[in-house]
Parts: C-alpha cells; sequence; structure tokens
C-alpha cells in the first residue's frame, strides 16, 4: 500500500476473547471516530453499531480494509473495552452508540496496597509491565531498560496506571499502543519515522495550523534537588528564545526534581530548558492515514511555504472511521 495516495475503505469490529486475545464474531459498525494521545489511557473512541454484542461489557477490535488499485491491507485501527451502548431509533431502524475505553483501562481501575513502592535499582520496564498486566491485553517491553535511580512510593489513591506512568517518566521511556491492543514499553524513538514533505511525501492537506506560544516561554531553567541548584541557559545568539535575542531573561524553576537514571542535575536543567522551549511550538492539521505513526512518535514535517522545516513529535490524533481514515494531527517541535 502507498498510504500517501487514495483508497477505498470499509470498517467492521470484531469481538475479541480476553483469553486468547483473538478477534471472534463480526460486528459491522456504521461510523466512528478514535482519539489517540501520550498520556492517561492514551485511546478511546466513538462508534457507532448495527448489532449489540452480548454482556454489559466486551473487548472489541476496530479493522479498516482498505484497497488500492491491485493491493489492499488488512489494519487494527483500535482496540479497546467497550461500555453498554445507548439505543437509537430512526423510524424502525435501530443503532448502537457505544464508548470505548483504551486497554489501560483496567489498570486505571486497580488501586496500589497502601505503602507500596518501586525500589531504587530495579528495572523500570519490568515493573511498569507488571501493573499494566491487570488487563487482557498483551504487555511487552523492550530490553536494556534503565533501572530506577530512586525508590518511587504510591500516592493516595495511586492506581497501576499512574504508577506505571511515573516510573516510565522516571526512565525517560514511554507506552505505545498498537492497533491490535498490544501494550509496548519501550524508549522514544530518536529519528523521525517518516518525512512529511509537500513534494515527495505529501500526506497533509493544505490547511496547517502553527502556534507559537512564545511570550512565557523562558530561556533561564533552574533546577532544584536535595539542596543542590544547577541552571541552564540560553545564551545563543541564533536563537530566537536566547537572551541574546531577546534583549532579557525568562525564568522558570522547579524544585524536588525526578532526574532520570544516570542523569545529572545539570543535564536534568538542560533538558526541561529545552523541552519548555520546544512545548512552544504547535503545528496542527489533517492528513492521510498511516497505521505506524502514533502518539509519541518522532517524524520530520517540510512544508517550507507554510515555514515548516523541523523535527516534531505527534501528540494526539483523531481518525475518522470514514472515506481514507482522514487523521487530524497536532504535533510539537523538538
Amino acid at each position: 500500500m502507498e498510504w500517501d495516495k487514495g483508497f477505498s475503505a470499509r470498517y467492521y469490529c470484531t469481538v475479541v476473547d480476553p483469553d486468547s486475545w483473538r478477534d471472534l464474531n463480526r460486528i459491522e459498525l456504521t461510523d466512528g471516530t478514535v482519539m489517540k494521545t501520550t498520556s492517561n489511557l492514551m485511546e478511546s473512541a466513538d462508534i457507532s453499531l448495527t448489532e449489540l454484542p452480548e454482556g454489559i461489557e466486551t473487548w472489541i477490535r476496530v479493522w479498516l480494509d482498505a484497497r488500492q488499485d491491485n493491493t489492499g491491507a488488512h489494519e487494527a485501527i483500535f482496540t479497546g473495552l467497550m461500555s453498554a451502548p445507548a439505543v437509537s431509533w430512526d423510524g424502525l431502524r435501530k443503532s448502537y452508540s457505544a464508548e470505548c475505553y483504551s486497554v489501560l483501562k483496567p489498570a486505571a481501575d486497580v488501586l496500589l496496597p497502601l505503602g507500596w513502592y518501586a525500589g531504587a535499582g530495579l528495572n523500570g520496564a519490568v515493573i511498569a509491565a507488571d501493573l499494566l498486566s491487570v488487563g487482557a491485553a498483551p504487555v511487552s517491553y523492550a530490553n536494556n531498560a534503565p533501572v530506577l535511580k530512586d525508590p518511587i512510593i504510591a500516592e493516595n489513591n495511586e492506581t497501576n496506571l499512574s504508577m506505571a506512568w511515573k516510573i516510565l517518566e522516571a526512565i525517560g521511556w514511554h507506552i505505545r499502543l498498537q492497533g491490535d491492543g498490544t501494550i509496548c514499553i519501550q524508549p522514544y524513538n530518536t529519528d523521525p519515522l517518516i518525512t512529511f514533505d509537500a513534494l515527495e511525501n505529501d500526506y497533509i492537506e493544505m490547511a496547517i495550523a502553527d502556534t507559537r506560544d512564545l511570550f512565557d516561554c523562558p530561556n533561564v531553567f533552574r533546577a532544584t534537588a536535595n539542596g543542590s541548584t544547577a541552571i541552564a541557559r540560553d545564551d545563543a545568539g541564533n536563537s530566537m528564545l536566547s537572551t541574546v535575542s531577546r534583549g532579557r531573561e525568562v525564568w522558570k524553576a522547579e524544585t524536588n526534581c525526578k532526574l532520570n537514571t544516570g542523569e545529572s542535575l545539570a543535564e536534568y536543567a538542560q533538558r526541561r530548558l529545552a523541552e519548555e522551549q520546544s512545548s512552544a511550538r504547535t503545528i496542527s492539521y489533517t492528513r492521510r492515514y498511516i497505521p505506524d505513526v502514533l502518539p509519541g512518535d518522532i517524524i520530520q514535517i517540510t512544508h517550507p511555504a507554510q515555514g515548516i522545516d523541523g523535527i516534531f513529535r505527534v501528540t494526539s490524533q483523531k481518525i475518522e472511521l470514514g472515506y481514507g481514515a482522514r487523521t487530524s494531527e497536532e504535533a510539537e517541535r523538538t
């Protein structure tokens, strides 16, 4: 499939067996939307069905069958837990509208025992995977994950999911949800997965929103932890946010910093300054559907006519279960 070209699309759902994680019977859907982000539950879906599966809660999978000339693709777009749908009537025609939660929902519904903690020196990916394994979805993790530098203690009403996010933040990794519902724990990619080029790889529609919140963006960052302080500065002459370019200092401070494994306080301050500056620019656009690009992934956007040429991290997606699986996306400059 050449995903940058047009294709015809058909969608349907399958009921998923929570024990084998395989498809069971097929259920037709009429329309819907899948939303994806980089935090909390990460995914959700609103779908309309022609029939009602049995049970109060049902694991479902949304499939896309794409056809393009003599080729095709069979892609899982979303897998999650569907609550009891609402019923609506159009004359004698009945349909069901359902809200669906991501495969992370079971981990969000389990509270950790009082006093639970993740000990220093333990493999962060292994602990996070264990926390997320309370649901039916399979969980995998990459090798050579960093160990925790400091213990992480559960707070009041801490859930398996919220603790897993804290652990992954501490080691600088993240969760990536596959279309078939597999929960993958892995490091962020550092090289672009794809380039959206206006001339050679034209996925993006003409309308692009470029938002820059530069006024409050810092050029000096002070990090404090365990009685020590480190300061990172942007004094570069070629940086639009630097003290040189702006002619003034804009400070941001953080206390009780949580460093990544092996990271010094000075390195933390430099990283956080870069993060605060990069999040100042957000690109919003609509593009053709691509199965392998998800929130959290690094991409390159080269649209010189709109003044956009750089590396961005995808932060959210909205996939319409209609013509061509049209995808609305936001990405932040890294």
